[in-house]
């Protein structure tokens, strides 16, 4: 294992597109191989540790758009995950010298102890117009010189092979493998588990003691439990391509109560016979403005996804928020089913906390 901070290094995306850097973070000099995924850009000023440790970016690389990540360090407080599940990080500027009170190690640390590959120097500016104009595309990086050297060659072939989000089941890669308790409050909640965050999990465990359960776990196994409400957490990828959690939720709904949340937000929507689509580049910041329609109200919302739920696919439910850039429906309602669920993430972690009275909505929704 070794740092290459200072070896040259090249992005190259699935369509040719390539961007010089330097290598940082984590490279194994003994077997040279390139950092594969789809890349997508965050527009966040603050919380990259919430971000890399946040296992809705499996299967992606993250290109930081603001361009100096790490001056205030790493805590292990602030992980939303037990590990980063991103693919690989794109900066400007790495700090090398945190300065917080907090901080227990540098953002170049981190990424070696979370075996993360990362290339700075890039022009971070040029690669997201890029991606705005192109779309999320397949990317590969790594050092051209230097013990973990590649040829820009093996870059070329290893975007043009990386397959990205499409069709791929990456919520079996970060659920739990087995049953975990959570929370002291007075009410029943089953957590499914597509990638959650440690954030929903405290706000979640102030009103409910309850315990979070595989993806995969059988409607009838989470009914014996005799919850007093059912919560769909975020995750990564294709929601079409995790039809078995569909079908659970199908079975749940009308049942007791569902509150989801991002992923978690278009499986119900889908199990509610709606349909998704993936998005040219996505939403990923912490600044997307959302209208609450019941209100009028303009939510400043955190969010992470590439795919969205498609305008009109969900019949009987009630479009309850909008995203004012772009349109797309950001919550949906059956009260009828005792449902709700919002595409972005009222658990702000990191990111502005007007939505989180939501989850004051799952606690009002169960006590009914």
């Amino acid at each position: 294992m070794t740092n290459n901070r200072r070896a040259a290094a090249l992005l190259v995306l699935a369509d040719g597109t390539s961007f010089e850097g330097e290598a940082a973070g984590w490279w194994d000099a003994g077997d040279p191989r390139p950092a594969t995924g789809e890349v997508v850009f965050n527009t966040t000023l603050t919380g990259y540790q919430e971000v890399l440790t946040d296992p809705s970016y499996a299967g992606q690389i993250i290109c930081f758009t603001y361009p100096h990540i790490g001056n205030y360090g790493v805590s292990a407080a602030d992980n939303e995950s037990a590990r980063a599940f991103c693919r690989g990080v794109v900066v400007r500027d790495l700090s090398p010298r945190p300065s917080s009170w907090r901080s227990e190690m540098s953002i170049g640390e981190f990424l070696e102890s979370q075996r993360l590959p990362a290339i700075t120097g890039v022009d971070t500016r040029r690669l997201t117009r890029h991606i705005r104009e192109a779309g999320s595309m397949p990317g590969a990086f790594g050092p051209v010189e230097g013990p973990a050297a590649l040829s820009e060659t093996d870059l070329k072939e290893a975007a043009a092979a990386e397959p990205g989000t499409l069709g791929v089941d990456l919520v079996s890669e970060v659920t739990t493998e087995r049953p975990y308790p959570f929370g002291a409050g007075r009410l029943r909640v089953v957590a499914y588990d597509f990638g959650i965050k440690r954030a929903i999990l405290r706000h979640l465990g102030t009103l409910a003691t309850g315990e979070v359960v595989p993806a995969s776990t059988p409607a009838a196994e989470t009914l014996a439990k005799r919850p007093d409400g059912v919560f769909l957490s975020n995750g990564p990828g294709d929601p079409a391509a995790v039809g078995y959690a569909v079908e659970q939720i199908r079975e749940l709904l009308g049942r007791v109560p569902v509150f989801g949340i991002c992923l978690g937000h278009q499986l119900m929507a889908t199990a509610l016979g709606g349909r998704t689509y993936k998005m040219p580049f996505g939403h990923h910041g912490g600044n997307h403005p959302v209208r609450r329609l019941a209100t009028g109200q303009v939510e400043i919302t955190s969010q992470n996804h590439n795919y969205a739920v498609a305008e009109g696919s969900v019949e009987g439910a009630q479009v309850t928020h909008l995203n004012l850039n772009d349109g797309v429906i950001e919550g949906v309602s059956c009260p009828e089913l005792r449902a709700f669920s919002v595409q972005y993430h009222p658990e702000a972690g990191p990111g502005p906390h007007d939505a989180s009275y939501l989850f004051s909505e799952f606690e009002r929704l169960m006590g009914a």
